[in-house]
């Protein structure tokens, strides 16, 4: 594993000893300082939930397309369901790949004065013709959950922060599951899968199909490969533990190359973030800390907002025009004038 580009940690350490956890808090705040991404192992995870969730994803990949254009997202004004290959974009072009989109089930919100971020409140499309998806996606997000919660107190402390510190400014998580299938491409040139991007809110645990390239990570100003390792997740934080820290945590570009025709892929991110009206207050860094911190990154075409509700709506009215003029189109008309 030494000829890996991204470190590795053990989220077992935790559970060994006091020395055992401070070495993993302290190689935690490390890698998310210099890098912003590493692999976790001892999660917890087993195989056998692994294979069921790999099996649901090929299984809903291989249904009939009329079964799944039947929850197309452009149906749903909270941007879940199917997206056929070709319609998400990054920075305007278009990802070359297909997904589905899976929420926290909830009720849509209909007060006419809501934030416009609550748009993006509702229930799940679920494929009639799989119901076995639904089951294997709670499980997944039940176990995964769990993992994100233990990172970020693990992190708090890493901070000089209370133990708590996520958990009391959280609230009601906003979490993403994404299950996605890279089509292979048979271009001499390397296809956009995704194009390159930072995410949004706080914390992406990110399965890929074991023995499946094309995940790519920015390391001083280059293209490092970050392939799959067996029994591990690839981690990375996002904008906001970025904003929360005034950049002692960095937020890193990374992006997805197609893989070539007849080759696919299936990768599985779970995003982690906060309540959408949630604020994530900057914390109180000790000095050695802080005299490291090294502002929030300032772009003019990405700004990143504190409160998580409007950066999660920012990334999905961008990444899905085509559902953001069906059913938000005052919200484009109120940003284009502004």
């Amino acid at each position: 594993m030494s000829d890996l580009n991204l470190p590795i940690l053990d989220l077992s350490l935790l559970d060994e000893g006091p020395e055992s956890a401070a070495r993993f808090r302290d190689d935690l705040r490390r890698a998310t300082h210099d890098v912003g991404f590493f692999y976790l192992t001892g999660t917890g995870v087993s195989p056998e939930l692994e294979a069921r969730l790999h099996r649901a994803a090929r299984d809903f990949f291989a249904l009939p397309e009329a079964d799944k254009l039947a929850i197309e997202n452009i149906k749903s004004p909270h941007f879940r369901g199917y997206t056929r290959v070709g319609g998400e974009r990054t920075q305007g072009k278009v990802d070359w790949r297909e997904q589905i989109d899976i929420g926290p089930e909830r009720d849509a919100v209909t007060a006419p004065d809501a934030p416009d971020f609550s748009r993006l409140i509702g229930p799940n499309l679920w494929p009639d013709a799989q119901p076995e998806l639904r089951e294997v996606v709670a499980e997944w997000h039940d176990h995964l959950s769990g993992v994100a919660r233990r990172l970020l107190r693990a992190w708090a402390v890493a901070l000089g922060a209370p133990e708590s510190y996520f958990d009391e400014h959280f609230g009601e998580p906003s979490t993403l599951i994404k299950i996605v299938r890279y089509p292979g491409k048979e271009d001499p040139t390397p296809q956009q899968g995704v194009g390159a991007h930072k995410d949004s809110g706080v914390l992406t645990l990110l399965w890929v199909e074991p023995g499946k390239g094309g995940l790519q990570v920015r390391r001083d100003g280059e293209w490092v490969d970050a392939p799959p390792v067996p029994g591990a997740f690839v981690v990375n934080i996002g904008e906001l533990l970025e904003y929360a820290t005034q950049g002692y945590l960095t937020a890193t570009d990374h992006r997805v190359i197609s893989p070539t025709f007849p080759d696919d892929r299936i990768s599985v991110p779970f995003f982690f973030n906060p309540a959408l009206d949630a604020r994530l207050p900057i914390i109180d860094l000790p000095a050695e800390l802080a005299a490291h911190a090294r502002g929030v990154t300032q772009d003019p075409a990405n700004p990143i907002h504190s409160l998580y509700g409007e950066n999660a709506l920012k990334s999905r009215l961008r990444a899905h025009p085509d559902v953001a003029g069906i059913w938000h189109g005052d919200l484009l008309a109120a940003r284009a004038a502004g």
